[in-house]
């Protein structure tokens, strides 16, 4: 992937709902990432309508169609140190995305995209990248915790892009967290294994810094 001049890093935030942020403001970034099967169609007024990178989950990974690079992250692979018994050593393992979960760190991983068509290009986001933002960014101690799919790509960003621009992060102008495309929005506050209030702070520290400009919708 080749170093980008603009980019928008769109996410699923409901403070999207109204904001006009499509067409002028998303779409003309050189890249715009968007995360998991955020839908663009029926939105495209607020959250704008191209899509160059989807980064999601592997086992995720399916019926896509082939406009976009598709990035996994393997979330689920486990990292936690080499097998010593050489007896029972796997060099490689070959699956489908949607398998890639639960595997050890003595393999060499390889996705086969069967059900992404084939005009898909598939990177995968390496382990390295994903514990440099959980340690030097997040300074997580925990290792039940980890970075959000949207803070992660929003560093990835900053690494590549020399003007990253984000949208559909946070909550709504009422304070509601949820996402834009539920026709039902429940309310969340809480994030999981996410450090959502460290997220927070941080991002909102890299825009005071002007790193990167934050839009929060209208």
């Amino acid at each position: 992937m080749y170093r980008c001049r603009t980019c928008a890093v769109v996410g699923n935030s409901g403070n999207l709902l109204g904001s006009h942020y499509g067409g002028a403001y998303i779409d003309n970034h050189d890249f715009v990432f968007r995360m998991n099967k955020a839908p663009v169609q029926g939105y495209e007024k607020d959250v704008g309508s191209r899509t160059t990178h989807r980064i999601m989950y592997p086992e995720s990974a399916t019926h896509l169609d082939n406009n976009t690079h598709l990035v996994l992250l393997p979330f689920k692979i486990s990292f936690q140190g080499y097998e010593k018994d050489v007896g029972s050593r796997t060099t490689h393992r070959i699956m489908y995305p949607e398998s890639a979960t639960h595997l050890d760190n003595n393999t060499h991983l390889v996705l086969l995209p069967f059900k992404i068509s084939c005009g898909s290009p598939v990177m995968v986001m390496h382990p390295a990248f994903m514990h440099y933002v959980h340690n030097a960014w997040l300074h997580i101690k925990s290792r039940r915790s980890y970075p959000s799919t949207g803070f992660l790509v929003l560093i990835f960003a900053m690494h590549i892009c020399d003007e990253v621009n984000v949208f559909g992060f946070g909550a709504n102008s009422k304070g509601t967290w949820h996402h834009y495309f539920e026709k039902t929005p429940k309310s969340f506050k809480r994030t999981g294994k996410h450090s959502g209030g460290i997220e927070c702070e941080t991002v909102l520290e890299l825009h005071k810094r002007r790193l990167m400009d934050l839009y929060t919708g209208w």
